[in-house]
């Protein structure tokens, strides 16, 4: 039987001290790669290419472009109060594009306008809910 004078313990506690310091010595060459290497130069002159870009503005003589249809105005809502033949009051909404045309078209249908006004849309608070159910509370005797 061979004499042996180191422990397995010493012998495990060498072999991973070793790996440690191995590890470490491999940690700090490449921390001073990394920390002391210096950027690449980048030349000083500018480059520009410009584009090779042509711009077809026949497109604006062709029928397909020619034959196309302006939007309508939006039309806006006017509240209106007016007077019939009768002399009666009358209120209501009308759309148009403008106050003028909401004239026109009122007066074409016989009312004599006495005021017009753009209606107001939208609410004042719009996270009310539309519809609240109501209870109704009762005494208890």
């Amino acid at each position: 039987m061979a004499v042996v004078f180191i422990s397995p313990k010493q012998r495990q506690k060498v072999f991973f001290m070793g790996i440690i310091i191995t590890f470490l010595l491999f940690l700090i060459a490449i921390s001073l790669i990394v920390f002391l290497s210096k950027p690449k130069e980048v030349s000083p002159t500018l480059v520009f290419n410009k584009p090779k870009v042509s711009i077809n503005m026949s497109i604006f003589d062709s029928d397909q472009f020619i034959s196309l249809v302006l939007f309508d105005k939006i039309e806006s809502q006017y509240s209106y109060t007016a007077l019939t033949k009768d002399n009666k009051p009358n209120t209501g909404f009308i759309s148009a594009t403008s106050p003028d045309q909401a004239k026109v078209i009122l007066e074409g249908l016989g009312l004599v306008v006495t005021e017009i006004k753009e209606a107001e849309i939208g609410r004042e608070n719009p996270f009310v809910p539309y519809y609240q159910s109501v209870t109704k509370k009762t005494k208890k005797k």
